[in-house]
């Protein structure tokens, strides 16, 4: 087995504006977020400290020690009996999309699972979402809901479809 051109560690509090910088680069080809404004490092503060390391995590990848993406496990609707369910959120640097980066991110999600407590994972991925919603099929994610017309992106009506995999624990 090849070691992976990327490493993957917690994300700290300075990394917060790369964090945020590569999200921002995604609204506006409104194909991933349903934010349709840049946020701001300081609104996102308090998104960032919800996370923590053991079991809702927020990593960083990087590459000749540059950080080239991103993943969050986030919390799914609030309530105890979801804990071992939460959301998986991918953001790569537009710079270093279509280089596996998403691909292996994906992975390391699926695979580091387990030790996190987490048995299901969700992708919310809107429906023009063509390449994220085929990334994910590719790591056995199914197509578990579909919510028509849930959100406008310039004045155009977008579906949410939601995917979902169970995943083995440890």
């Amino acid at each position: 087995m090849t070691t992976p051109p990327f490493s993957l560690r917690s994300a700290s509090e300075s990394d917060l504006p790369a964090i945020v910088r590569i999200y921002n680069q995604t609204i506006a080809s409104r194909m991933v977020t349903a934010d349709t404004e840049p946020v701001s490092v300081e609104s996102r503060v308090a998104w960032f400290r919800a996370h923590n390391p053991k079991t809702r995590p927020l990593w960083v990848s990087e590459a000749e020690g540059q950080t080239v993406g991103w993943l969050s496990f986030n919390s799914f609707y609030g309530r105890p009996a979801y804990n071992g369910t939460v959301e998986v959120s991918i953001y790569v640097d537009e710079q270093h999309r279509r280089r596996g980066v998403g691909r292996w991110l994906l992975q390391e999600a699926v695979r580091r699972s387990p030790e996190c407590g987490v048995t299901t994972l969700l992708g919310f991925i809107f429906a023009h979402n063509e390449p994220s919603l085929k990334l994910f099929a590719q790591f056995g994610f199914e197509r578990w809901a579909h919510l028509p017309r849930i959100a406008v992106l310039d004045e155009i009506e977008r579906d949410l479809i939601i995917v979902g995999r169970r995943v083995d624990a440890a």
